[in-house]
């Protein structure tokens, strides 16, 4: 079983235990891409990655100086979106690490796809990011079948706490071999499932924890996920579809 989430905006260096345990599997393609926003003006990053002038700023700086064999952290305790801090890996028992080592995979706009024990630096440079250069189209056209392939290599069960931005690197490419279930977490509001965006990566992240504090190993085992009010709804879902309902 594969666990895909997405990475985090907002990244801190963490270089306490774990230390990260190897370079990520493209850091040659990671490479090209640093190259090049290196070579971009302060006016053209900051229309790349779409923010205000204080961040672009630290962007900026960090690709001029950006190196990205040296002063690395293991991504999963670089990243500190709320996901992240739901899935609290700094208080992780060496069992969850070494659970979420061989289960989740992060998905990346720079990197590609990252185990959580894989040495990264700060960067920013989202998926849907408009990048247009004389090698790619887009991040999606520069990656193409590649996540989905490294993902899938000797799997084929694969559960989705991914934003559609990240999940769709994996979605696009799925074929009847592999099982891609989706975990939504939603209330019901005039008849619908309504998912509310800061519940949803808390709950992705409660999930990360869950499934690592119980070793869990087939995807049908998370029904049993209760956690920040949530609980599965058989009614609501559907063979790739998993809806846990906020308890009002």
């Amino acid at each position: 079983m594969r666990i895909i989430i997405s990475p985090a905006k907002k990244m801190n260096m963490d270089t306490e235990y774990p230390p990260f345990a190897s370079l990520p599997k493209f850091i040659d393609k990671a490479d090209r891409l640093a190259d090049y926003m290196k070579q971009l003006s302060f006016d053209e990053l900051k229309k790349i990655l779409n923010c205000n002038d204080k961040i672009a700023r630290l962007n900026y700086e960090r690709y001029q100086n950006i190196n990205l064999r040296e002063n690395l952290s293991s991504a999963i305790l670089t990243y500190d979106g709320i996901q992240y801090k739901y899935m609290a890996p700094q208080v992780f028992e060496d069992k969850y690490f070494e659970y979420i080592q061989k289960n989740l995979r992060i998905l990346s706009g720079f990197y590609g796809i990252l185990k959580p024990l894989d040495g990264v630096v700060p960067y920013r440079l989202e998926m849907q990011a408009k990048l247009k250069t004389d090698f790619c189209k887009s991040l999606y056209d520069y990656w193409k079948d590649t996540l989905f392939n490294e993902l899938t290599d000797n799997e084929n069960q694969i559960l989705n706490l991914a934003s559609e931005e990240y999940s769709k690197t994996i979605s696009k490419y799925l074929n009847p071999n592999i099982k891609f279930i989706s975990a939504i977490f939603g209330e019901i509001s005039n008849g619908n499932i309504k998912e509310k965006g800061v519940y949803v990566k808390m709950a992705r992240g409660e999930m990360v924890r869950y499934m690592a504090e119980n070793q869990i190993e087939k995807i049908d085992d998370i029904k049993n996920f209760d956690r920040l009010g949530f609980s599965f709804s058989q009614e609501h879902s559907t063979y790739d579809r998993y809806v846990f309902l906020m308890n009002k």
